[in-house]
C-alpha cells in the first residue's frame, strides 16, 4: 500500500511505512478520494500539512456553526506586520481529513514548520537571480504540451479519477515528476528541504511515541511525497538553529473570491464556486452529474441578471459540452467544455452576454462565518464590541448598505450615549478609515452650507477581517491603533498640506490628543514657504475644524491663530501667484475661491485686506486675465462691485484692441461663479454682443474657441436664460434665440466647429 520509509526506528527493508496521500489544495476530487482512503485505511494518526503550532484551530474548523470558506491567519507580534494565510474550502483535502478525524475520534495534527518559523523564513530576501517558482514554470510547460491551462489539465486528468488507489498513485507520480523537473533556485529548494525534514521528524516522533508506521496517514502536497519518503528527518541541532518570529494566530471568515487565483492567491483555482458544484456532483452520482449542475446554475444566474434562457438552450449546451469533451479526449466535460458550450448555445457566441452569470457560477460570492468564542486579537474584540454597541451589526453583510448619520445631538432620548449615537458612529467609521479598514466608504455630502450630515456605504468582506487583524500591531483597541497610525503619519509629514490632512482626520475621529500632536506638526511646518494652493487648501481644512468643532465636541480655539496666520500669508503672496500661465491659472482661481469663502465664513480674518486684494487683482493688466476675471466675479458676488465698475471693466477687457484670447479668458474667469447674477445683467450681454460684432473674422474665430470653453459648464437652463437676453437684444423671438443657442447643431455647423478645433492659434 505504501513504500518503505527510511529513517524511522525499527523500520526494516520490507516494512510498510506511513500512507502518503498526495493532494492538490482546493481539489474536490482529491478531497473525495481522500475520504474513501481514510475509510479504507482507518489510521490511528492523521498528519496534515500545515503549521504544527496551530492545532488548536482544528476544533473551530469542526465547530457546527463554522461555515466555510475560512482561513487560519498567523501574523507577527511586532511591526512590520507579516502574515501567512491558510485558506480552506469545504472541498479542501486538508479540511476533509480534519473533519474525518473529528467524526471518527482519530488523533489529527498539523506537521509542517511552526508558523513563527515560516514567518521568520519569509523575511529572507530572495536572490536577485532566483528563477521563478517551479510550479509556474511547469504550468506553462503543461499548457504548451496540452493546449489547456493547468486547472483544466488537472480537472480532466485527476478530478475525474473514480478509484482512490488509482488517484493516489496518479497524483503521487505527478508530484514526483513535478519534483524532477524543478527549476527552483537555491533558496526555495532549501526552504522546501527544511520543511520536509521537519515533517519527517514529526512522523518519526509519532512512531517513537508508539504509533505503528502503517497506522500513520499523511496528507500533503503531491510535490512533497517523494521528499517525505526519501529524505532524512531534521536533527535536534537543525531544529534548534531554526529562526523564530513571535506571532499569534486566529481563524477568520474567507470568501470564494479571495480563494480564486484571480485575486492573486497563488494556490487557488480560477473557479472556486464551480469546484463546489463538482464536490456536490461527486456526492450525488459522480463527475457525470456536474454538467447538469453547472449549466442549470449558469442559466438561473443569467435569468436573475434579467436575460432570457430557454430549457432547449440548456439541453443543447449539455450536448455540445459532451461533444467537445470527446473531441478533447476527456471522459466527462470539464469547465472549459462547459463554458465553450454555454457561450455557443446560451450566449449566442459572445462570452460578454454570459460574463455576469459566469462570475456568479464559477467564482461565486460565498463568504464564511466563524462562531463567537474563536480566539481573536484585542482589536478584533474591540471592533466587534463596537459594532454591537453602535448598532452596526446588521451592516456586516455582503450587500452594500447605506447609512445616513445626523451628527446633531438627539434631545428626546434618555441616555447620553443614545443622544450622540450618530456622532459616535461617525468617529468609529473615521477611525476605521484611518486604519485602512475598508468596512465603510464615505459618500459625497448632499448638504450645502452645513456639515451635520454624513453618508456612508457599509459592506463586510474577508479583507476587512484581515485589515482588522493587521491593525492589532498598532494598538489594543481601534482608537489606540488609530492614534498610533495618526502619530506615525504626522511625524512623516513634510508639508503643511500633509499635516493638515492628518489634523483633519484626527478631528473627524474625535481624538483630541492626536489632533494636538498633528497641530503641533502643522505649526512647525508652517514657517516654511509653501505655494498659494497649498496654503489655501490647508486653511480650508482648518476652517472646517473651527466651524464644526462644537458639533463634534472639539475645542477649536487653538486652531484660530494658525488659520489667521495662513490666511494672511495667502493674501501676501496672491498677486505674485496670479502672474502665471494659462495652465496654472485654474489652480490659482480655485485658491482664490477657497480664500474668499474663508473671508466670508470667519469674522476673525481681515475682511478689508481681502477686499483690497481682490480689487487690485481685478484691476491689474499684467496678471493672468482668468485670475483677474475671477476676482471681479468674487467682488460682484460680495456686492463690492457696482454696475459702473462692471461696465468699465467690460469695455476695457472686451475691446477689439485687446487680443481675443485675453478678452475671452477674462470673461471665462468672470463667468466661473455667481452665474445667476451675471445672467440677469442685460448690460453684460450687450457688451459681449458689441464686442463680438466688432471683431474681424480671424479675431472672431480666435475668441470663439475661448468663449466655447467659458460656456462649456453652463447648464441648459442657464444657456436658455442667456438666449432670452440675446433675443431681447437682437429683437427676435426668444424661442428662436434659445433654439439657436441651445439646440442641436446642423451638419454644416458641426463641420465648421471641427475646423476651428484644428485652427492654428500660434500655440495658445
Amino acid at each position: 500500500m505504501a513504500a518503505p520509509v527510511s529513517g524511522l526506528p525499527g523500520a526494516g527493508a520490507v516494512m510498510d511505512g506511513p500512507v502518503f496521500f498526495g493532494v492538490r489544495h482546493l481539489s474536490p476530487g482529491a478531497a473525495f478520494r481522500l475520504r474513501q482512503a481514510l475509510d479504507a485505511c482507518r489510521p490511528q494518526l492523521i498528519l496534515v500539512e500545515g503549521p504544527s503550532d496551530l492545532n488548536a484551530q482544528m476544533h473551530w474548523l469542526c465547530h457546527p456553526e463554522t461555515k466555510l470558506p475560512a482561513a487560519i491567519l498567523a501574523y507577527t507580534s511586532e511591526p512590520p506586520v507579516r502574515t501567512i494565510l491558510y485558506p480552506l474550502a469545504i472541498y479542501s483535502p486538508e479540511l476533509q481529513a480534519i473533519l474525518w478525524a473529528h467524526k471518527h475520534q482519530t488523533e489529527c495534527r498539523f506537521m509542517d514548520l511552526p508558523s513563527g518559523v515560516m514567518l521568520a523564513l519569509g523575511e529572507a530576501q530572495p536572490d536577485e537571480e532566483e528563477p521563478e517558482e517551479n510550479t509556474e514554470w511547469v504550468y506553462r510547460q503543461i499548457e504548451q504540451l496540452t493546449g489547456e491551462e493547468h486547472d483544466a489539465f488537472w480537472e480532466r486528468n485527476f478530478e475525474q479519477v473514480e478509484d482512490w488507489k488509482t488517484f493516489q498513485e496518479a497524483v503521487n507520480a505527478f508530484g514526483a515528476q513535478l519534483r524532477q523537473t524543478a527549476q527552483d533556485g537555491k533558496q526555495r529548494t532549501a526552504q522546501t528541504l527544511v520543511r520536509e525534514a521537519y515533517m519527517k521528524r514529526v512522523i518519526q516522533e509519532a512512531v517513537e511515541g508508539g504509533v505503528p508506521p502503517e497506522k500513520i496517514f499523511c496528507v500533503c502536497g503531491a510535490f512533497h511525497v517523494t521528499g517525505l519518503r526519501e529524505n532524512q528527518p531534521m536533527t535536534d541541532g537543525e531544529l534548534a538553529a531554526l529562526p523564530q518570529a513571535d506571532c499569534a494566530a486566529t481563524l477568520m471568515p474567507y470568501s470564494y473570491y479571495r480563494l480564486s487565483s484571480r485575486s492573486g492567491y497563488g494556490a487557488g483555482n480560477k473557479a472556486p464556486a464551480y469546484f463546489e458544484l463538482l464536490w456536490d456532483a461527486l456526492h450525488r452520482g459522480g463527475p457525470g452529474d456536474l454538467s447538469g449542475l453547472y449549466l442549470t446554475h449558469l442559466a438561473a444566474a443569467h435569468r436573475r441578471a434579467g436575460n432570457l434562457v430557454s430549457s432547449a438552450e440548456v439541453i443543447e449546451a449539455m450536448r455540445l459540452a459532451q461533444a467537445l469533451c470527446a473531441l478533447r479526449g476527456g471522459r466527462y466535460p470539464c469547465l472549459n467544455d462547459l463554458r465553450d458550450a454555454a457561450v455557443s448555445a446560451m450566449g449566442h457566441g459572445s462570452f460578454s452576454e454570459l460574463s455576469v452569470a459566469a462570475a456568479d457560477t464559477e467564482i461565486g460570492t460565498r463568504v464564511g462565518f466563524i462562531p463567537e468564542g474563536v480566539s481573536r486579537t484585542s482589536v478584533q474584540e474591540d471592533f466587534y464590541r463596537q459594532l454591537r454597541e453602535l448598532r452596526l451589526e446588521k451592516y456586516r453583510g455582503l450587500e452594500r448598505q447605506q447609512l445616513d448619520l445626523d451628527l446633531r445631538e438627539r434631545l428626546h432620548v434618555k441616555s447620553a450615549q443614545s443622544a450622540l449615537l450618530d456622532l459616535r458612529r461617525s468617529c468609529f467609521l473615521h477611525r476605521l478609515r484611518v486604519l485602512g479598514i475598508h468596512f465603510a466608504d464615505q459618500l459625497p455630502s448632499r448638504q450645502e452650507g452645513a456639515n451635520w450630515g454624513e453618508y456612508w456605504a457599509l459592506r463586510w468582506t474577508p479583507e476587512v477581517e484581515i485589515e482588522v487583524v493587521e491593525s492589532s500591531l498598532m494598538g489594543d483597541t481601534v482608537e489606540g491603533a488609530a492614534a498610533f497610525a495618526l502619530k506615525e503619519r504626522g511625524e512623516a509629514c513634510t508639508s503643511i498640506a500633509q499635516a493638515a490632512v492628518v489634523f483633519q482626520d484626527a478631528f473627524l475621529c474625535g481624538m483630541p490628543a492626536a489632533a494636538r500632536h498633528a497641530l503641533s506638526v502643522l505649526q512647525s511646518l508652517s514657517v516654511d514657504a509653501a505655494a498659494l494652493a497649498e496654503v489655501a487648501e490647508t486653511a480650508t481644512r482648518l476652517s472646517l475644524v473651527v466651524r464644526y468643532g462644537d458639533l463634534r465636541r472639539f475645542d477649536s480655539a487653538p486652531v484660530v491663530p494658525l488659520l489667521e496666520q495662513l490666511f494672511l500669508r495667502a493674501c501676501l503672496t496672491l498677486e505674485e501667484a496670479c502672474q502665471c500661465d494659462a495652465k496654472a491659472a485654474p489652480t490659482i482661481t480655485a485658491a482664490i475661491d477657497q480664500l474668499n469663502r474663508l473671508a466670508l465664513e470667519h469674522d476673525c480674518l481681515e475682511k478689508d485686506l481681502w477686499l483690497d486684494l481682490l480689487r487690485r487683482v481685478s484691476d491689474r493688466d499684467d496678471l493672468n486675465t482668468l485670475c483677474s476675471g475671477f476676482a471681479m466675479a468674487a467682488l460682484l458676488e460680495r456686492g463690492e462691485a457696482n454696475e459702473e465698475l462692471l461696465a468699465r471693466e467690460l469695455s476695457r477687457r472686451l475691446s477689439p484692441s485687446v487680443p481675443a484670447d485675453l478678452g475671452a479668458g477674462w470673461f471665462e474667469g468672470l463667468a466661473s461663479k455667481n452665474r445667476y447674477a451675471l445672467i440677469t445683467r442685460l448690460s453684460l450681454w450687450k457688451h459681449l454682443d458689441d464686442y463680438l460684432s466688432a471683431l474681424e473674422e480671424p479675431q472672431f474665430r480666435r475668441a470663439l474657441v475661448f468663449l466655447r470653453r467659458a460656456f462649456a459648464n453652463f447648464t441648459p437652463a442657464e444657456k436658455s436664460d442667456i438666449a432670452e437676453n440675446l433675443g431681447e437684444l437682437w429683437g427676435v423671438n426668444q424661442n428662436q434665440a434659445a433654439e439657436a443657442l441651445v439646440g442641436e447643431l446642423s451638419q454644416r455647423e458641426q463641420e465648421a466647429l471641427k475646423e476651428l478645433e484644428d485652427f492654428d492659434f500660434d500655440d495658445i
